[in-house]
């Protein structure tokens, strides 16, 4: 199994200014599977705001735990190894927040989300935010701040990618982006009339949703 992440501390979880995004793109009453869903925030907030039929795999039996003790339908498993079990189309929508860099596996994992969703909604850490260029170029060493909280020896993430590199893959799998979204530091989107290469030196973080 892949490397279970290390607990978010609470000033971490105040930073996922993704998740609203994220909700933002489901319809209510939808069916939806959270991959990597953590503690189940995101579940429940989309229980109780779009009145979904959530379902959520989670790797660490903490997250686990905390989903159920939240009243979430969730089971232990691993995105790498156990997404090949769901069946074509059965999902509405299928989510990713920021875990993909955190899997062995990023292309295989989207096209199986591609396969099993309607819809797939991934969020993702960017790798080429100025500050993050800043630090690697000045300090020559990997950066460890807010966002990226981790030392490079302790990080849950295994694949570094930039808004850009995700674009790339994207048109690699075939998968259309139907709407995105790119996040500055402070959680504010980003004009959407503004180039990729904007987005991947400004955008923290980055949301899109994709279809076939």
């Amino acid at each position: 199994m892949s490397q279970e992440p290390p607990k978010l501390t609470i000033g971490e979880r105040q930073a996922r200014f993704d998740l609203d995004v994220v909700a933002s793109y489901i319809e209510p009453r939808a069916k939806v599977l959270d991959v990597g869903c953590g503690d189940g925030l995101l579940l429940e907030k989309l229980a109780g705001e779009k009145q979904v039929d959530g379902r959520g795999v989670e790797l660490s039996q903490r997250g686990v735990n905390e989903c159920v003790a939240r009243g979430l339908s969730v089971i232990q498993g691993d995105a790498d190894t156990d997404l090949v079990f769901y069946p074509d189309r059965g999902f509405d929508y299928v989510i990713l927040s920021q875990t993909l860099q955190a899997t062995k596996n990023p292309k295989a994992v989207l096209e199986h989300l591609l396969r099993i969703g309607d819809k797939v909604i991934v969020s993702i850490p960017n790798f080429g935010y100025w500050p993050n260029r800043v630090g690697l170029a000045f300090k020559g060493q990997m950066p460890v701040n807010r966002h990226l909280p981790y030392s490079w020896y302790d990080t849950p993430n295994i694949h570094f990618c930039t808004i850009r590199d995700f674009v790339k893959l994207c048109d690699e799998v075939g998968a259309k982006v139907e709407s995105a979204a790119a996040l500055n530091g402070s959680g504010q989107e980003i004009g959407l009339s503004m180039p990729w290469w904007f987005w991947n030196f400004f955008g923290q973080q980055a949301v899109f949703m994709l279809r076939r």
